[in-house]
């Protein structure tokens, strides 16, 4: 019991779902107390907590914040920016900011998955860019470049430029990003959310050694994505 107690803990829900809770929780609760004084019969209230009480708890947990700290060695490490599944591992022409061949790994959440985002690598942030775009299925390949998305680019202290991009999907319609630029950034802090099912990319320098393979299911600021040469 004290470790389920110690566990729940270090979860708490993300400040970008306060509103939607509180609001929607009051609604729910005011038209339930309506249809307990309106109906003799009961059964229309219960259906009602049954069905919006489900809902709300789905929403509940999608914005839930679990509170991570990654053990291990840092330096020259890539962690896994979110939560979710491996859907992609392959060299690519990079043609927006780097101009030349890229590794890349992406993660797929779905809509049950925790959406905070974390950084990848330690370093400084070089620069935001935030495109407008489609909301194409995230797993789709045309999805990393046509779809809305934002990008960061992290410089670690060796120097390597890394590549974030969060990337809205078919239902994700917002995407939150707290990186700025020049700031220092760390693995731990939140580089941001996304709303809904989405996907994150890491584009990583050719002779990165990639530690997931396909399909593998990542824990973000947990799971170790690649080395950086």
């Amino acid at each position: 019991m004290g470790e389920r107690i110690k566990k729940l803990k270090k979860i708490r829900i993300h400040r970008e779902g306060n509103d939607t809770l509180i609001w929607s929780a009051i609604a729910l609760v005011a038209i339930a107390i309506l249809l307990w004084q309106t109906f003799d019969t009961k059964l229309p209230f219960w259906l009602f907590v049954a069905v919006f009480g489900t809902a709300w708890a789905v929403v509940l947990n999608f914005y839930r914040c679990p509170i991570r700290y990654f053990n291990g060695e840092a330096e020259g490490v890539v962690v896994a920016p979110a939560d979710g599944k491996i859907v992609v591992i392959e060299e690519v022409d990079e043609p927006t900011h780097f101009h030349d061949r890229r590794l890349l790994v992406s993660i797929f959440m779905s809509p049950f998955n925790v959406h905070a985002n974390w950084f990848p690598v330690e370093g400084k942030v070089k620069f935001v860019e935030h495109v407008d775009g489609n909301f194409h299925k995230a797993w789709l390949p045309k999805a990393s470049e046509e779809n809305e998305h934002a990008d960061v680019m992290i410089t670690t202290p060796q120097g390597i430029d890394v590549l974030c991009r969060q990337i809205a999907g078919a239902m994700a319609r917002r995407i939150v990003t707290y990186a700025r630029p020049s700031e220092e950034c760390y693995i731990d802090e939140h580089l941001g959310f996304i709303k809904l099912g989405s996907r994150v990319d890491v584009y990583l320098p050719i002779g990165s050694k990639v530690c997931v393979k396909m399909g593998q299911k990542t824990v973000g600021d947990q799971t170790v994505l690649a080395k950086l040469p």
